[in-house]
């Protein structure tokens, strides 16, 4: 068996395996970026003994590089509006009472935020995305971008009394 088999029967395997953890696509995509790093990186190895060991290996740590890279842009616990629509308030007058007094807090408390807490918060209203805001804001580095917005998240989270509730 020559070393494209070989890697065809490996991607294989590699997708089942990343399936089981992420969706189909990310999985494909995840074992294509593998083949790439082991036809770039790796071709000198040629022995199933040693290239099944190695692709799972990278594999993992792919995983868990988009799995972090996915919890620090906060998209793990992304909710859709479909999945968290709170219904029809027009005829519950309790829940109509609670959303003002939450909208109310939440006004009160992004008042309180300095103005860069409010301008990353303008432009995530305004569904801009991580890259565009360091790009406006003039930043070399996006992680200066995470951690601002987490800073900001937590300040807001602080103003509301420690709940969004």
């Amino acid at each position: 068996m020559d070393r494209d088999e070989i890697l065809a029967k490996i991607r294989e395997r590699m997708v089942a395996f990343a399936t089981s953890r992420v969706s189909r696509p990310a999985a494909e995509d995840l074992a294509q970026e593998v083949l790439v790093l082991l036809h770039e990186k790796y071709p000198h190895v040629t022995a199933l003994s040693e290239l099944l060991p190695l692709s799972f290996r990278i594999l993992r740590l792919k995983m868990m590089a988009t799995r972090g890279t996915s919890i620090r842009r906060r998209e793990d616990d992304s909710v859709t509006v479909d999945d968290d629509f709170p219904g029809n308030l027009e005829n519950n007058p309790e829940a109509q009472l609670a959303r003002r007094r939450m909208l109310e807090r939440l006004s009160q408390a992004m008042a309180q935020l300095s103005e860069r807490c409010q301008t990353i918060f303008r432009w995530k209203l305004l569904g801009k995305s991580f890259p565009e805001i360091r790009a406006l804001m003039g930043q070399k580095s996006i992680n200066t971008i995470y951690t601002w917005d987490r800073r900001c998240r937590q300040r807001l989270l602080e103003l509301m009394g420690g709940t969004w509730e």
